[in-house]
């Protein structure tokens, strides 16, 4: 069982390793680094003289220009959707495109729309990929020495039922990999136990997949929230309260529909004292964290919180049938246990308690503040600050817009998440040679990663610095008083086909700021909205069903994958919208959003 984790939730096992991939993949860094380049280049040679104010109708045919505005996105998810390329390959054409259009479409200054990518590149690589790097760094380290192959027997230990093992695992557990470090470590991991626990190929897919969607609006440490705050540049907790308030009955409800949809409603409602304990642990540990801690730690300390009271609980109380992973009837019968005793277990454990310390610690607003106020750099991004220019009727009145990279390298919750890995590995048993050969390997294993976050990140700045999501957000005003439900499926189509709700989020995070504007309704709603939107086509985004496909060992069947959890997808973004809409305009709703 330990070599099929290894090898699903390695990335550097991915097909990626190609020789073919591999050099696609020389090619887009070397993209990436001559757009730095010719950044840096135009900004030495063509300085700045004066502002440069956004349109945006410049055909003078709103709906010729608002197809145009659309062409970036169009280009990135035509190429994933339509002719499935790799994310990263397509990321840097709908980037390409994003330029094009910038450049002879809205008449932007070439240096402009160059730096602009540049500063978008720059956040994607810090703090974005220096939050995952650490986190899949540390997960290696306990492939390696064995530790997590022992951490998944240990799980499998606490119940001999099959609806609560998949609680346990794929809600709970699966929740905690999302919150320290997403980008499909959760799918791959609890897809491999539950294979392992005796669940058939395809369904352990598609419940993997269907329980990675509570937590996903604050995964990765709280990338989804802190790259909406980026691209719209509304306040970091009132977007976290928002997030939190619009998840908060998804996350009471997703248990009860995940087993649901493995056992039956009949089966369901004999274990649902767990789930109940389950749902309303995570989803009070959710809005408590979300409403008063900020987006980092929502996920892990709910995760946390739920296994402890699920498997307390499980202590105590017991269903009355037990049924097995394939739905059969064993009560009464007795299963192989793994015995690893105390001291096995913990120290099987340790990895993650320490990463959940240390990044708690990290977290705590006096230590970051102080940290953050003796090592930060704020650096005014040079030819790009306060040099755009929003103008009416997007905003009230014209108005500068910033670019400040902070480059708070020490206050980063990447560096905290380093540091953990480091002691923890120290504490397995690990030398320094062995931990720097671990963590080159990990730095080569996420490459494609670091190239579409890059190239993602790079083209949102571009649309946000351009204007095109100016002339997107007025084009979908258009839609009026029910824009809240269908803005809000706009972050699942983008979460769908990008597969990532970060990646949405920077797409059409400004967009649906600049919407909520022009109709009236909080931007906050409709930016939170998004996300939370998003969250519910994590379940059908391609990267995602080939992650649990290859998990599960059921490559080649990803349209079965996805016809098995389409339904829950589009019934869940559906009801999601609907309180969206009751959220923007029906009391007592409307008290709901934070301010």
């Amino acid at each position: 069982m330990g070599s099929t984790v290894s090898s699903a939730g390695d990335p550097a096992k991915a097909p990626e390793k190609k020789p073919a991939a591999a050099s696609s993949g020389v090619l887009m860094a070397g993209g990436i680094l001559a757009l730095l380049a010719a950044a840096v280049y135009l900004l030495r040679t063509n300085p700045t003289s004066g502002l440069w104010a956004q349109g945006y109708d410049p055909t003078g045919h709103w709906q010729l220009s608002t197809l145009l505005a659309a062409l970036p996105v169009v280009v990135l998810l035509g190429a994933m959707a339509g002719l499935r390329l790799k994310a990263h390959v397509a990321a840097v054409l709908g980037l390409a495109a994003a330029l094009a259009v910038a450049i002879a479409v809205f008449q932007m200054p070439a240096r402009l729309a160059l730096t602009a990518a540049a500063y978008g590149a720059g956040y994607g690589i810090f703090p974005i990929c220096w939050i995952i790097l650490p986190v899949i760094f540390l997960y290696q380290l306990t492939v390696k020495t064995g530790r997590f192959e022992v951490l998944q027997q240990s799980l499998t230990n606490i119940t001999d039922d099959g609806r609560l093992q998949l609680l346990l695992i794929a809600f709970a557990f699966g929740a905690f990999f999302e919150g320290a470090a997403g980008f499909g470590a959760p799918v791959a991991v609890c897809g491999a136990i539950l294979i392992g626990l005796g669940f058939r190929p395809i369904q352990a897919a598609g419940l993997s997949l269907l329980a990675n969607t509570a937590p996903v609006a604050f995964g990765s440490l709280g990338i989804p929230v802190l790259a909406l705050h980026a691209v719209t540049g509304l306040d970091v907790m009132v977007l976290s309260k928002t997030v939190a308030v619009m998840m908060a009955p998804f996350s009471f409800l997703v248990p009860f529909w995940l087993v649901w949809a493995y056992a039956g409603f009949r089966a369901m409602l004999e274990v649902w004292p767990a789930i109940l304990v389950t749902s309303v642990t995570f989803t009070g540990t959710l809005l408590f964290m979300g409403t008063f801690k900020g987006p980092w730690l929502v996920d892990i300390t709910a995760a946390t919180s739920a296994i402890i009271a699920l498997v307390g609980f499980l202590r105590f109380w017991k269903p009355k049938r037990v049924l097995n992973a394939r739905g059969e009837d064993v009560s009464g019968q007795s299963r192989l246990r793994f015995e690893h005793g105390a001291g096995g277990t913990f120290s099987a454990w340790l990895p993650w308690l320490v990463l959940g310390l240390v990044v708690f610690a990290w977290g705590i607003p006096q230590f970051s503040h102080w940290v953050d106020q003796k090592t930060s750099m704020r650096i005014a991004v040079t030819g790009l600050h306060n040099i755009v220019e929003r103008v009416p009727p997007v905003v009230a009145r014209p108005a500068a817009e910033p670019a400040i990279f902070n480059l708070n390298w020490l206050a980063a919750t990447g560096t905290g998440t380093l540091l953990a890995a480091i002691l923890a590995g120290f504490l397995m048993g690990l030398g320094p040679g062995t931990l720097a050969r671990a963590l080159a390997k990990t730095v080569f294993s996420i490459r494609f990663t670091v190239i579409t976050i890059a190239a993602m990140m790079a083209l949102g700045f571009v649309s946000r610095y351009c204007g095109l999501d100016a002339t997107l957000g007025l084009a979908f005003a258009r839609s009026g008083v029910l824009y809240p439900f269908f803005g809000t499926l706009i972050g699942w189509i983008g979460t769908a086909t990008t597969g990532s709700d970060t990646s949405s989020n920077v797409l059409f995070g400004s967009l649906q700021q600049m919407t909520a504007q022009q109709i009236g309704v909080s931007p906050a709603l409709m930016a939170s909205a998004n996300s939370v939107g998003g969250v519910m086509g994590k379940m059908i985004a391609a990267p995602s069903i080939v992650v649990a496909s290859t998990a599960t060992q059921s490559y080649g069947q990803e349209g079965t994958i996805l016809r098995y959890v389409f339904l829950h997808s589009l019934a869940l973004a559906s009801l999601v919208g609907v309180f969206v809409y009751l959220m923007a305009y029906v009391a007592p709703f409307t008290s709901l959003v934070a301010k």
